[in-house]
């Protein structure tokens, strides 16, 4: 599946509530370096959005990405639908951030429900390890996943039809 163009100006898909362009997109040209696990989570979470795969391997842990490559991750791409922060723990030089990546494919709503381990080295902050949950799906009545302000029945429960 085809990533979307996300304009500078359109608000970042981390859900930070910010423009892209004053959010995530400065870490992606690197201008920037996150500054918490939890801005290094947001950030590659938007880079499986706008298909930023090299960035995905810069903040990977050479220890941990296992052959991890470029083309691997651009391989059957979801439509991403939202992200929801559920916990961040305390940190000094390690951090972990808990949340939920819902994502679409083949008509199934699912999620990447997760707690992803992060480390500093040397001034920057980089994934190591991730913790695999079962994500529950929203209830109809409940907001959707894909902070549209409506009802998962009215938005993202009609993708699956």
């Amino acid at each position: 599946m085809s990533q979307p163009n996300i304009s500078a100006a359109e608000l970042c898909p981390c859900a930070s509530k910010v423009q892209y362009q004053h959010c995530c997109q400065p870490l992606h040209l690197t201008q920037a370096i996150a500054t918490s696990p939890e801005q290094l989570m947001r950030s590659r979470y938007c880079a499986f959005v706008v298909g930023k795969f090299d960035y995905l391997i810069a903040t990977h842990h050479p220890d941990f990405r296992q052959g991890l490559t470029v083309e691997q991750l651009a391989t059957d791409c979801p439509q991403w639908l939202g992200l929801h922060i559920t916990k961040v723990s305390p940190f000094d030089t390690t951090g972990d951030v808990t949340f939920k990546a819902w994502y679409i494919a083949n008509k199934h709503i699912d999620a990447i429900y997760e707690m992803s381990s992060f480390v500093q080295l040397n001034g920057h902050w980089l994934y190591t390890t991730g913790k695999q949950m079962q994500a529950r799906l929203p209830n109809r009545n409940e907001p959707c996943v894909c902070h549209s302000g409506k009802k998962f029945k009215h938005c993202c429960a009609t993708l699956t039809s």
